[in-house]
């Protein structure tokens, strides 16, 4: 069965894994936080049912994708204006979601493939977490389309199932206008940037840069005003063994003017593999007000292939360097 197959399925059965209710709590607060979530979501007046039919079209037009997809590097043609990064479409990562000492279900990201938006080619990255704690159970999707050269983000959707909140929310980015506007309600506001990122597609951001341990970079690129800048911080090389597998890693803090997973002062860390796929391998998160952190352990990687000629060559390079050490052992 896919991943996402396993998601909907636990979504009909309402699967929970057993464990205190007040963890799987704290983990809808930390990933809803940064959107200002309180409760179902606001109909701006308009009557729930109206509403209910814009999201039910909203979900059939850009539905969740069946992952992982399997490519050969012949099914990507390769692009030469494509901003050079490690990752590309077939890439699959699966982890393991802990809250502290609690095994608390599976995640998964996934570069989807590419797609075209307003005449602009674009990765489409898809995000879930699916399990609980309890009674208190979590089956969300997130989803990002952003821009294959410049890397910023056009559209991002938030799909949350919840104990006791659900939630839809669909954002289009209009940097010429500075403007994002909801595709589910009537909201709209001002851009952050020209060249907005939402907490998705900052991840995928990341994996490009240099991340020379004791530098800082900042940036003004989150879509919403108030989570500008962003500060990301190399800290420091280090290695994590996960699955059997020790990784030499680049340890990152990155941290966004909101609450929610990386927020200011809330001891996010991103532990990336130091070689060239910069793949995040752990994840860690403290949780407001729990005596632990929410953690994100990789278990499996199925690996894509870039869109840029020498990011391409480069992966390629490497991965058969991997594949003849393996061999050898």
């Amino acid at each position: 069965m896919t991943t996402r197959g396993a998601f909907r399925q636990a979504r009909k059965r309402g699967t929970v894994f057993p464990a205190t209710a007040a963890a799987g709590l704290a983990i809808a607060t930390v990933l809803t936080a940064p959107l200002g979530v309180a409760g179902q979501d606001a109909t701006n007046g308009e009557p729930v049912r109206d509403r209910d039919f814009i999201v039910d079209s909203l979900r059939t037009a850009y539905p969740a994708a069946d992952v992982p997809v399997s490519l050969t590097v012949d099914d990507v043609p390769e692009d030469r204006f494509a901003a050079r990064a490690p990752f590309g479409p077939g890439e699959h990562l699966v982890y393991k979601v802990k809250v502290g000492i609690f095994g608390v279900g599976e995640g998964f990201m996934a570069v989807v493939g590419t797609d075209e938006h307003e005449g602009n080619p674009v990765y489409r990255v898809e995000m879930g977490i699916q399990g609980g704690l309890g009674p208190a159970k979590v089956n969300d999707l997130y989803q990002t389309w952003f821009d294959v050269s410049t890397l910023q983000t056009w559209r991002y959707v938030r799909d949350v199932d919840q104990v006791g909140y659900q939630s839809y929310r669909h954002w289009e980015f209009f940097p010429d206008r500075m403007r994002w506007e909801r595709q589910d309600n009537d909201e709209a506001g001002d851009l952050g940037s020209a060249l907005p990122l939402d907490e998705i597609a900052f991840i995928y951001y990341l994996r490009t840069l240099p991340l020379e341990v004791g530098k800082s970079y900042t940036l003004s690129r989150y879509f919403q005003e108030d989570g500008n800048p962003v500060t990301i911080r190399v800290l420091r090389k280090d290695q994590r063994e996960t699955e059997g597998v020790l990784y030499n890693t680049i340890v990152v803090s990155p941290e966004i003017q909101t609450d929610g997973l990386f927020a200011k002062g809330g001891g996010a860390e991103i532990h990336v593999t130091d070689d060239e796929r910069r793949i995040p391998v752990y994840v860690k998160s403290d949780l407001p007000g729990f005596p632990g952190s929410l953690t994100l352990h990789l278990r499996s990687v199925q690996e894509g292939y870039p869109l840029h000629p020498s990011s391409r060559a480069e992966a390629m390079e490497a991965r058969a360097l991997r594949a003849d050490s393996t061999n050898q052992r």
